[in-house]
């Protein structure tokens, strides 16, 4: 590398990243620097998801090259690449799955499974391979928000289930393989055992995240899960109320029992703005998830409002995301979601898919 070449890729990497706030060197964002004739070429590769930034960091990047003696022109790339990361003890990995992000609360009616369908449709618009796993057996959610109720997962072997596909998601659930109107009238170990079937005997395609639309509560079904499923991180749903919080509290200490790290906590319905006048108003109480957050020391993603439009979108199987993608509320969910890809990137990663498998055979 050139005198020149090197005082480019000093400046560059002492650059901060606004959505991690670190320099592209200390993240290794910079795959490579070259100087032929006053043209730098430069290739920034992110660790996380983030499509819709691209563009602002390559402007940001190539001004700091132009800035430099001996650059005429600058021709920037910015791309994202995301790896597999440690997951809690020895659980085995999932083949097509690279990371598993479990979103939880500790009770019911916190918006918890909109929550999840979100930020996995946020993940993928930000350029992820994405699947999304209704975990839910006794109340699953996932087909109808999906807008893929009537449909049903396929398979070539007899053995495994293709997943279905919406909005550019893969997916699974219960749902998809009951009638709708039969409850699942299950104990314990059935549940467990069907939410293995669908997570282990699903083809998941390449997927770089793989959200899982947990069961509320913090009973034996939930730990069970988090004891066998390679989890690489989870994000807690809660609302501001002190009731709310009491229980998304014992679903952050169930993770932590089990080695599971809390990627951050999301504060839903937070306020709610009267569509008629315009009156802000904070229905469930202000402030309670950041509190939380300062309490246990995780990150906290943002909050969300108490919206008709989340609500009815949803309900019609066009999540905000897709139905509105250029909203405030869209961009709420996508910076929540590029704060959790950002935590997992900082993660150690999981080097076991690299290793070939060693078998010794007995002559």
């Amino acid at each position: 590398m050139s005198t020149t070449e090197q005082a480019l890729s000093t400046a560059i990497g002492a650059q901060i990243d606004p959505n991690t706030d670190k320099t592209f060197a200390s993240a290794k964002a910079i795959k490579s620097i070259k100087l032929d004739g006053g043209t730098a070429q430069i290739q920034i590769e992110l660790g996380y998801p983030a499509a819709s930034q691209h563009a602002a960091l390559a402007a940001q990047i190539k001004a700091v090259a132009l800035a430099q003696a001996g650059v005429e022109r600058a021709d920037v790339t910015v791309t994202s690449k995301v790896v597999t990361h440690a997951v809690q003890g020895n659980v085995k990995l999932i083949p097509g799955v690279k990371n598993i992000i479990a979103v939880s609360s500790g009770k019911g009616g916190v918006g918890k499974s909109t929550t999840a369908v979100n930020l996995a449709l946020a993940l993928a618009q930000e350029g992820a391979r994405v699947g999304i796993l209704d975990a839910d057996i006794y109340g699953p959610s996932q087909p109808q928000m999906l807008g893929i109720a009537d449909q049903q997962p396929q398979s070539e072997d007899g053995k495994t289930m293709i997943p279905l596909e919406a909005h550019g998601l893969q997916a699974n659930s219960i749902g998809f393989l009951v009638d709708p109107e039969q409850p699942m009238v299950w104990r314990g170990p059935m549940v467990t055992q069907a939410l293995r079937q669908l997570l282990f005997d699903t083809r998941w395609d390449n997927l770089d995240y793989l959200v899982i639309d947990m069961p509320p509560g913090t009973g034996d079904i939930q730990l069970t899960l988090a004891q066998t499923v390679p989890v690489t991180g989870a994000v807690i749903v809660t609302t501001p109320q002190d009731i709310a919080l009491l229980d998304a509290r014992k679903g952050l200490k169930m993770f932590e029992k089990v080695s599971i790290p809390i990627l951050g906590i999301v504060e839903n319905m937070s306020i709610h703005i009267c569509s008629n006048c315009g009156h802000a108003e904070h229905i469930f109480g202000a402030g309670g998830g950041a509190a939380m957050c300062e309490d246990y020391n995780v990150p906290f993603l943002g909050d969300l409002p108490l919206d008709i439009q989340i609500r009815s979108q949803t309900d019609s199987g066009t999540p905000t995301v897709v139905a509105a993608p250029d909203s405030k509320i869209a961009e709420a969910y996508r910076s929540i979601a590029r704060k959790v890809a950002i935590t997992i990137a900082e993660k150690q990663r999981d080097m076991r898919l690299k290793f070939p498998t060693i078998v010794v055979n007995k002559d």
